[in-house]
C-alpha cells in the first residue's frame, strides 16, 4: 500500500489536521447537474492547486481541486504542458490531498501517459490515484479517447474529461487560440464533448472555446461542465489560482484577477530587504538572549 499522501502533522510546517468536514464525492458533483439547470444548486467552483499551502487556502471555497499539467508553466516555467512527466503530477498531486479534507482532487494525466492505449492509461491513472490519494483523473481529447474513457470509468477510475482548447496538442492546433469560430470545428467540438460525456466522464472541462460551443454543450451532456475561457452558462468554471490571484504580470483574456499578490508580495520583500541592509532586522524580538 502506498504511504506517498501521509504525514507526520508533528514535525510538518503545514500541520494538516483533518478538517471536521466531509469530503465532497464523485457522484455529488455528477448531480449537481440538475440542480445547478433547475436554478437549485450553485454552480461548480474549482481552482487549479499545486502545493499543500495553496490547497489549504482554496479548499474551504472550492468544490474541486485540479493538480493541473499546467504546473509545468506555472511552477517549472516550462513552454508548455507537454514535458511534465507522471513523477511531477504524483508529487504536487500528493501534496494537495494532504492539504485538503474538503474539495474532490483531480489530477491531471500528462501527455504521453495515457494516449497509447487504454491499458495504458488505467496504469497511469492507477499509479496517480495510489500515490496522491486523489479522487480522480483528467485527460485530455474527444471522441478519439472516448473508449479510454469508458475502459477507465468501467474499473473504478473517474475520469473528468476537457475538449476545447486541449494544451497538450498544443503543437497540433498551432497556438492556444480560441476554438469553434467555424461551423465544422464548433460541430467536432460538441461531437467530441457528447463522446466523452456518453463514455462516462463525471464532468467535462470546456476550454477556450466561443461562447456559443460551450453553451451547446452544456445543454448536450448529462455531466457538468465546466468553463475556463467558455461561458458563464456552464455549470462551472476554473482558472489557474496564480492566474486569478494576480500573480504573473500577464493576464488571459479569459481570467479575472480577483487579487494582486505579486504586488503585495514584491512589497515586502522590498521592506524585508531594506530592513536586513540597515539591521533593522532581526530585532530584539527576533533573536534569543542568553539565560541566567
Amino acid at each position: 500500500m502506498s504511504t506517498t499522501y501521509t504525514v507526520d502533522g508533528a514535525t510538518s510546517r503545514a500541520t494538516p489536521v483533518p478538517a471536521p468536514m466531509k469530503r465532497v464525492t464523485i457522484p455529488a458533483i455528477r448531480a449537481r447537474k440538475a440542480g445547478i439547470a433547475a436554478g437549485t444548486a450553485e454552480p461548480l467552483v474549482m481552482l487549479t492547486a499545486y502545493t499543500v499551502r495553496t490547497a489549504q487556502l482554496l479548499d474551504p471555497h472550492c468544490d474541486l481541486l485540479l493538480v493541473g499539467d499546467s504546473l509545468g508553466q506555472v511552477v517549472y516555467g516550462l513552454a508548455s504542458t507537454v514535458p511534465v512527466t507522471l513523477e511531477m503530477m504524483a508529487a504536487h498531486g500528493a501534496a494537495v490531498v494532504r492539504g485538503s479534507h474538503h474539495a474532490v482532487v483531480v489530477i491531471d494525466m500528462p501527455f504521453g501517459s495515457y494516449e497509447a492505449s487504454r491499458e495504458q492509461a488505467f496504469a497511469s491513472a492507477a499509479r496517480l490515484m495510489k500515490e496522491t490519494g486523489a479522487a480522480a483523473v483528467k485527460l485530455e481529447g474527444g471522441e478519439a479517447m472516448a473508449p479510454t474513457v469508458r475502459f477507465l470509468s468501467e474499473r473504478g477510475v473517474p475520469v473528468m474529461g476537457h475538449v476545447g482548447l486541449t494544451p497538450q496538442a498544443v503543437n497540433v492546433l498551432g497556438g492556444y487560440a480560441a476554438r469553434g469560430r467555424d461551423e465544422a470545428e464548433a460541430a467536432k467540438i460538441v461531437a467530441d464533448a457528447t463522446a466523452v460525456a456518453d463514455a462516462g466522464a463525471f464532468a467535462l472541462v470546456v476550454e477556450g472555446v466561443v461562447e456559443p460551443v460551450a453553451v451547446a454543450i452544456t445543454r448536450a451532456v448529462a455531466c457538468p461542465t465546466i468553463g475556463i475561457g467558455a461561458s458563464a452558462q456552464c455549470d462551472g468554471q476554473v482558472l489557474v489560482a496564480e492566474d486569478m490571484l494576480g500573480l504573473f504580470e500577464r493576464t488571459p483574456r479569459f481570467v479575472k484577477r480577483f487579487g494582486d499578490l505579486a504586488a503585495q508580495i514584491d512589497a515586502a520583500v522590498a521592506a524585508y530587504a531594506a530592513d536586513v541592509r540597515a539591521r533593522a532586522f532581526p530585532g530584539p524580538e527576533q533573536v534569543y538572549a542568553p539565560r541566567g
